[in-house]
């Protein structure tokens, strides 16, 4: 004979393994929900890069926009960044490594353009060697 207590358990039990299965099916749909997203921006790249219906010179701006989404995908989809409390950290993580990344950037383009100005033309670079 059981008693209530060990019914009880038992109960939360089969409960606990329904609920993770549950579980275990909504977050594999997240990821192939995000999968199919993100084929279908990687298919959608290569058809802007290939067609005539986009303009021309629009291109560059499609393709960054597609990128902007796919990397949004990827975030929210496969890293699981979303705006609840507990992600508060990693939100902060992600922003701080884009501004070093963009000063990185940034400040080599504006030491390249600096140096570009600032330097003589080869030509009288190679009669100062002569």
């Amino acid at each position: 004979m059981t008693t209530e207590a060990e019914r009880h358990a038992l109960e939360h039990e089969e409960d606990d393994k329904g609920g993770a299965s549950d579980e275990h099916s909504a977050r594999l749909a997240t990821y192939v929900m995000g999968l199919v997203l993100a084929i279908l921006l990687t298919v959608a790249s290569f058809w802007v890069a290939k067609t005539d219906l986009v303009y021309g010179p629009g291109i560059p701006e499609a393709l960054a926009t597609l990128a902007v989404a796919q990397m949004g995908i990827h975030l929210v989809f496969f890293l699981h960044l979303t705006t609840a409390p507990d992600n508060t950290n990693n939100i902060l993580a992600l922003a701080f490594g884009l501004l070093i990344v963009g000063l990185i950037v940034f400040g080599s383009v504006w030491i390249m353009d600096n140096l570009n100005h600032n330097m003589m033309p080869m030509q009288q670079l190679m009669e100062m060697q002569r």
